[in-house]
């Protein structure tokens, strides 16, 4: 037993049993949210966007594992706010039976880009937590992984402290693509997923969609932990 297990036991985020930051008994309470088209929001057959509703920068779907509550929400509270890299390695844990039920949806052989942060941002975290958990992920599955293939422009106002409108405003021309990758690490790869932590309007995942889209990409797909 480390110092750290001394003085900051690890106990469940929900009901407080000790040895882990997620137990089995609140993961499983955890429900499942439903699929919607990440146009319209409306309810979507696993997760495809609704061909009414698709343009041709639009997201081809997306999945999230989980509902945004009970010790999911806690752990990735936890994880962002309070820099507990532990918890990551628990998240992947669940995640990866959650996702598996979804792996013939998505595409084969992606390539998996999680959402940046600002690098101010970043250096003052001192990690990525969307980086952190997409790697363990794409190490899961067999997908190559590429963390700074997009770059945050700017620093603009936390998503989380917006609604609406607020946020698909506050995103808009915020990504852009690394000018370090040849042009060729896009075209000769066909399917993408964009991973983000959290998926509320989607608005964040739909602006990194366009930049991948206009640069030649044909199929992106959004991958959640929560919604």
């Amino acid at each position: 037993m480390g110092l750290t297990d001394i003085f900051f036991p690890k106990t469940c985020l929900s009901c407080g049993k000790s040895g882990v930051y997620i137990c089995t008994s609140c993961a499983q309470r955890v429900p499942n949210p439903q699929l919607v088209c990440p146009e319209c929001q409306r309810p979507s057959i696993d997760g495809f966007t609704h061909t009414k509703c698709k343009k041709k920068l639009s997201l081809d779907g997306i999945i999230s594992l989980w509902k945004y509550q009970g010790v999911i929400r806690a752990a990735l509270l936890k994880l962002k706010y309070r820099y507990a890299r532990e918890i990551a390695d628990e998240i992947v844990k669940y995640s990866k039976p959650q996702l598996t039920k979804f792996i013939f949806i998505l595409p084969k052989n992606p390539i998996l880009v999680p959402i940046p942060l600002y690098f101010l941002k970043e250096n003052l975290r001192g990690f990525n937590q969307t980086e952190l958990l997409g790697k363990a992920l794409a190490n899961e599955y067999g997908w190559k992984f590429i963390p700074d293939l997009l770059l945050r422009k700017m620093l603009k106002k936390p998503q989380a402290e917006l609604k609406g409108e607020e946020r698909k405003e506050n995103i808009q021309g915020v990504f852009a693509f690394n000018p370090n990758y040849p042009s060729t690490t896009l075209s000769t790869s066909n399917s993408f997923i964009l991973f983000d932590d959290v998926y509320t309007t989607g608005s964040t995942l739909k602006e990194a969609c366009k930049v991948l889209k206009r640069n030649g990409v044909k199929t992106v797909w959004g991958l959640t932990i929560a919604r």
